[in-house]
């Protein structure tokens, strides 16, 4: 139980109570329950690859995701996320039509060991093979967020990318997190890029 208790707690936002909590709901489940749960986990590493182009996690063939294959996408955009959750907070809000990059990641209190963890040599390839005329920098309006937006777009001026690099406008409040905001507040912040 302690053994399964660690494993949760590596969870993003789960903590030890909840963890506990985890492990004594499973002790409680019956057999096949327990079966279908290790059967969906085996099945989500088999058929889940990471996308080679933006790291967004899909089920299907071929090296890059639905929507970087997507012939109706502008490919002349492309939008850096911290996360997959933020990439589908934005998908869901049905307002942009780009490409995306998932980052990772943000810096916390400017530690290199974080800056190493962030995929900032993989950005600076795509910028350079992509032909965009825009790249927002759509991460969140935390004070890690705002502090990897200046190192990101510093590492993209290195690449003399000659288009514009845009920022969401504050629609999102400071200290939010994209993956929790309604569609109404993603398309203002979008629209209100600057």
């Amino acid at each position: 139980m302690e053994k399964l208790k660690e494993i949760f707690r590596k969870f993003p936002t789960v903590g030890n109570r909840t963890a506990g909590r985890f492990v004594y709901y499973l002790a409680k489940q019956p057999k096949e329950s327990i079966n279908e749960l290790v059967g969906a986990i085996l099945e989500l590493r088999k058929n889940v690859k990471i996308c080679q182009l933006c790291f967004n996690p899909f089920e299907s063939s071929g090296p890059v995701c639905p929507v970087c294959q997507s012939p109706s996408r502008n490919k002349n955009i492309l939008c850096i996320v911290e996360k997959e959750a933020d990439l589908q907070s934005i998908e869901n809000a049905g307002k942009y039509s780009g490409l995306y990059f998932i980052l990772g990641g943000t810096l916390l209190m400017m530690r290199k060991e974080d800056i190493s963890k962030l995929r900032i040599e993989e950005l600076k390839n795509r910028v350079k093979r992509g032909n965009f005329s825009e790249i927002i920098l759509a991460l969140n309006p935390t004070s890690e967020g705002i502090a990897t937006s200046v190192l990101v777009e510093r590492h993209i001026k290195d690449t003399n990318f000659q288009g514009k690099i845009t920022h969401l406008a504050r629609g999102i409040p400071v200290g939010g997190e994209l993956e929790y905001a309604d569609e109404e507040t993603l398309q203002s912040a979008f629209e209100g890029r600057k």
